[in-house]
């Protein structure tokens, strides 16, 4: 091949080799880090367990109506008074064809009443549906703190890396000049392989906790995570908690449930009221008079009511039956209190005690324990103190960190906890 056609095709695969090389270099397009807020905005968007019950709400309200509507009137037909040796409709005057209507009032006030608890029923749902939506905001922000914790975990473990890998070639070399033990060596090397196992297991837990949060999030679970600390809603001790969990959701909830019960209650004791019903016939009379003219039709006017004489197994039984639903919902209201004030005293004791844990790792614990491990590796560089010492100053400095980052989760799962407790409002 003449060598100019060979310094050609040489300039032509470095410069192809060059595009190909930028190609690889440049950067996709960029996905933007997912955030706390941004998580539960996609977790509320599509979430069934609100929609169910904000479905149900609109059945009920539109039940509502129907309850406070009269029974629908019955159309009577009947044949009355023919004679069985013929079955002659004109032989005898009596015999009568008739067609009616009949419409029913129910007891009391009855219908009123069904069309309050329907709405109760409604507002029921209504509490339900703000309820689940507190479940899921609360559940996706401690999914996403969780994912958050082993993903800075796992950077912390990475970045120690560097640190014990430089305390094994120090060693290395302090024992190729003498100054070192081959136990020190070898100390250093089963460090540095725990720690990768560290990262192993630690990686193993971010992703059970992505699988989690998957659940609310599907596919977005798994991208990357925003740097910045996720930060929960901040909170302020509450004066009468008694009074703020009168609100929440899951006892307002509770109270509906004693209202609609008690107007169970009040349906009930219509039973001791009577209920009536009225109905008109048209009576149609066949054949004619003995002097030969048509027999008169007939109109009939009926009323039927109820005699609730016999209440004591009937009655009074449903109503006391009734009062004891009121009974049972008020102690699931009271229940419902106790657990809610558990939580809130539980997690507003720890949010006093963590913020002060936070506190010293801010300002003493995390600058200590990398001031010790840099004089320690000063130290042992000039054979002024031993392995051991070193490795116990490595090791404390990343557990520190690690302390440090679950004491800043614990204090934001607090602040979430207590959001929840408050109904998201303060």
């Amino acid at each position: 091949m003449p060598a100019g056609i060979h310094n050609k095709l040489a300039t032509l695969r470095l410069i192809s080799l060059g595009f190909i090389s930028l190609w690889l270099i440049m950067p996709g397009p960029a996905i933007a880090a997912l955030d706390l807020q941004q998580a539960v905005a996609i977790a509320l968007q599509s979430d069934p367990e609100v929609n169910r019950h904000l479905a149900r709400e609109k059945s009920w309200q539109l039940n509502a109506v129907a309850e406070n509507q009269l029974p629908d009137p019955k159309l009577r037909l009947g044949l009355s008074n023919v004679p069985t040796d013929s079955f002659d409709l004109e032989q005898e005057p009596m015999t009568q064809a008739s067609i009616g209507i009949e419409q029913a009032f129910l007891r009391g006030d009855t219908l009123e009443l069904r069309q309050a608890q329907a709405e109760s029923n409604a507002s029921i749902e209504q509490l339900e549906a703000r309820l689940s939506r507190l479940n899921l905001v609360r559940d996706v922000r401690l999914a996403y703190l969780d994912v958050y914790m082993q993903v800075q975990s796992a950077a912390i473990l990475k970045k120690s890396r560097a640190l014990f890998k430089q305390v094994r070639e120090i060693t290395q070399s302090q024992y190729s000049a003498g100054r070192a033990r081959q136990q020190d060596v070898l100390r250093a090397e089963l460090e540095l392989g725990r720690l990768q196992d560290r990262e192993i297991k630690t990686r193993v837990r971010e992703d059970e906790a992505r699988a989690n949060l998957a659940q609310w999030l599907g596919e977005t679970a798994w991208q990357a995570l925003a740097t910045e600390f996720p930060q929960a809603p901040e909170f302020h001790k509450i004066t009468d908690i008694d009074t703020t969990l009168l609100h929440h959701p899951a006892v307002a909830k509770e109270t509906a449930m004693i209202t609609a019960q008690q107007y169970t209650v009040k349906i009930a004791e219509q039973q001791y009221k009577p209920g009536f019903s009225l109905g008109l016939d048209y009576r149609k009379r066949f054949g004619e008079n003995p002097d030969g003219s048509d027999r008169s039709n007939m109109l009939a006017l009926l009323a039927s009511v109820d005699l609730p004489l016999f209440s004591e197994n009937r009655q009074d039984k449903r109503v006391a039956a009734s009062q004891e639903q009121v009974n049972a919902a008020h102690y699931q209201r009271a229940e419902a209190m106790r657990k809610l004030k558990r939580v809130y005293q539980n997690y507003s004791a720890q949010l006093e005690r963590q913020r002060e844990r936070q506190t010293g790792y801010l300002n003493s614990l995390l600058k200590s324990a990398r001031e010790n491990t840099k004089a320690s590796l000063r130290a042992y560089q000039s054979g002024v103190t031993e392995f051991n010492t070193l490795m116990r100053a490595s090791i404390t400095e990343l557990e520190v960190m690690l302390d440090a980052l679950r004491v800043d989760v614990d204090v934001a799962i607090a602040e979430v906890q207590l959001d929840y407790i408050t109904g998201g409002e303060q």
